[in-house]
């Protein structure tokens, strides 16, 4: 997964997933069958384990608002210096768009529970008082998944972490009730 993660698909050779998973040419095609399988297994486990992840940082805080925070700054590497991974799905999506099925069956049985999980909160903020009553509630989810993409592709292309929670708090700002 990590070399995917870090490379992508088209750039990681078989011989460096041989190294990275320590196990024979052979071992690999009888286990996987190829390195696109490989990729899609990894994706989805990738996609499972940050999905989960972001739901516990924006369930975590009894503050609806707060919880869309923790989800947002979630995404910032804690320093500088951590190599700038960004997101593996987004990865995928830059490197192949939206034409691959396989890779949209990936993302189809993951993001939605994030999407569900969005709207409840932003919902949950609107009737505690939090959360802006004018924004509709469907596009406020929308627009918070298109900053976490932005977010992330802007980590992967090296953007600093002040920057990155400088994102995220213009965000919780425009979305807290006035």
């Amino acid at each position: 997964m990590r070399v995917f993660w870090d490379k992508g698909y088209a750039a990681t050779s078989t011989d460096e997933l041989l190294d990275a998973m320590n196990i024979g040419r052979q071992s690999l095609y009888n286990t996987f069958g190829d390195k696109r399988r490989i990729y899609l297994e990894a994706l989805e486990r990738y996609q499972s384990m940050t999905i989960s992840r972001h739901i516990d940082n924006l369930d975590g805080p009894a503050s609806p608002l707060a919880g869309l925070e923790a989800l947002l700054l979630g995404l910032v590497p804690k320093k500088d210096s951590d190599d700038p991974q960004g997101c593996m799905g987004v990865h995928a999506i830059c490197e192949f768009g939206d034409e691959d099925p396989e890779l949209a069956a990936v993302h189809g049985r993951t993001a939605p529970a994030l999407g569900r999980h969005l709207l409840a909160r932003i919902r949950e903020g609107q009737d505690a008082g939090e959360l802006d009553m004018q924004m509709d509630a469907q596009e406020a989810m929308a627009f918070v998944q298109m900053t976490m993409q932005g977010m992330q592709v802007a980590n992967r292309a090296g953007v600093k972490s002040k920057e990155l929670r400088a994102m995220a708090k213009f965000v919780i700002d425009r979305l807290r009730a006035r």
